[in-house]
This record gives structure tokens, C-alpha cells and sequence, in this order.
């Protein structure tokens, strides 16, 4: 199944401020988000963001929290964003049957959010180069536990690719001059 852009929406889980510092290899991840992020406004597909218990761990990063807007931010204190009410009501849109995650950490956060939408009918993409967490063979361990569990791995640029669907557009060559050229 290819990632539809008027299907799909992104969900970034978890970037923020007092948590990034921790994330191995944290600068590449949010290099890495932030041009998915980039790339999905640019495409005008919908952005959906979690945060954990911002009080404690801060908003999500200025570099993502920047490229958004207010009402895309969704606060929860349930590690998957599908337990928690405020979440589940809008992430259970039966008009987005797709979604493409990304965020920290990838064995806590994104894992259980991934599994329980999976669970929930809906179908699932996790960005690999877009998650992370602490250590990283928590990281390792995390895709694989999703990959059994039937949830599809992808690359940045596979979905950047399938959301575009076709080269001879305008908006291709615009997203592969600024974002992939």
C-alpha cells in the first residue's frame, strides 16, 4: 500500500524540549523531522503533534513548534496517544485512514501509538529515520518489535515520494529543488 497525501496525516510524537538533549544522535533526528514537517505542510498534508506532559518535559522544539500551528498540538500524559481521550477523538478521524509517524521515543511513545492505531484499523507508517530515543538499541529493538507486529518502516524520502505520486507537477519540482536536490 503506498502513503496517499489526502489520506494520510503526520503525527509527531513527542519533540520536545527537555527530552532532546537525551535522544541519541538528536540533531540528525530533528534535522530529519523537521524536513518531513517541511515537507508535509508544503504538501498540505494535515500535522498532528503530541506532547508528554509538557509541564514536565517542556513544548515541543522550536524548529518543529515553528512550522505549525496552534491547534495542531494535542497535550497528553498517557505514553500512547491513542489511550489518551483528548488524542483519540481526533486521531480516530475515519477521513485520514493513514498515518505517517515520527517523533521520540521510538520504544515507548511511538511504539505504543503505533500499535494500538494498527490495532484500531488504521494503517500505519513509522518514519525510521524520523524516530528515536535514548539508547539506541531501544531504538533497534522498538522496530523490530513494530515490524513483526505488521506496522510498515519507511524512509523520509519514501514518503515524500509517495505523497507526491508523479514528477511532471509544479509542486514536485518545487519539493525536489528545495528538499531533495
Amino acid at each position: 500500500m503506498l502513503i496517499d497525501r489526502k489520506l494520510s496525516r503526520l503525527l509527531v510524537v513527542d519533540l520536545q524540549e527537555r527530552l532532546m538533549p537525551a535522544i541519541h544522535d538528536g540533531e540528525k533526528l530533528l534535522q530529519n523531522c523537521r524536513w518531513i514537517t517541511q515537507v508535509a505542510s508544503t504538501l498540505d498534508v494535515p500535522i498532528l503533534v503530541s506532547e508528554q506532559y509538557p509541564k514536565g518535559l517542556g513544548p515541543t522544539v522550536e524548529p518543529i513548534r515553528s512550522l505549525l500551528r496552534d491547534d495542531a498540538f494535542m497535550e497528553k500524559t498517557y505514553f500512547s496517544c491513542l489511550s489518551d481521550d483528548g488524542c483519540r477523538t481526533t486521531l480516530l478521524d475515519k477521513h485520514y485512514p493513514q498515518v505517517v509517524i515520527i517523533g521520540t521515543e521510538a520504544h515507548v511513545c511511538v511504539m505504543q501509538t503505533a500499535l494500538e492505531m494498527k490495532e484500531a484499523g488504521i494503517h500505519v507508517f513509522v518514519v525510521e529515520d524520523c524516530i528515536g530515543s535514548r539508547d539506541p538499541h531501544n531504538k533497534q529493538l522498538a522496530v523490530e518489535r513494530m515490524r513483526q507486529a505488521g506496522i510498515t518502516l519507511v524512509a523520509r524520502e519514501m514518503v515524500a515520494f509517495e505523497w507526491l505520486r508523479r514528477a511532471n507537477t509544479h509542486v514536485f519540482r518545487y519539493v525536489n529543488r528545495t528538499f531533495i536536490a
